[in-house]
């Protein structure tokens, strides 16, 4: 049985909200959360065309794309909120259980 997302974690089957530990940036628009929609096979291949071989930057540009924001948005997150995104994309992309 796997464990259940956590509490700064909303989950749908289209996409994963994430509630971050201070409000930041976005787009030019402060905000405490965060939601990345689910992603496609395109957007899997975009992401690592456009990183030069850079796992983190393809992750980032990944993100990026699936939550509608700039990569320099991402990067100025705080790292324990940073953290809390890929655990919500790990929540996204996971396979349902039997």
């Amino acid at each position: 049985m796997s464990k259940p997302a956590p509490k700064y974690i909303a989950l749908t089957a289209e996409n994963v909200t994430i509630t971050l530990t201070k409000p930041v940036v976005l787009n030019g628009i402060e905000q405490d959360k965060i939601t990345l929609r689910a992603p496609t096979v395109r957007d899997i291949r975009n992401s690592s065309k456009t990183s030069d071989g850079d796992e983190e930057q393809r992750e980032l540009n990944l993100f990026a794309s699936l939550a509608d924001v700039g990569v320099k948005d991402l990067e100025d997150l705080v790292y324990k909120d940073y953290n809390r995104v890929q655990t919500g994309y790990t929540f996204l992309v996971r396979e349902d259980e039997l």
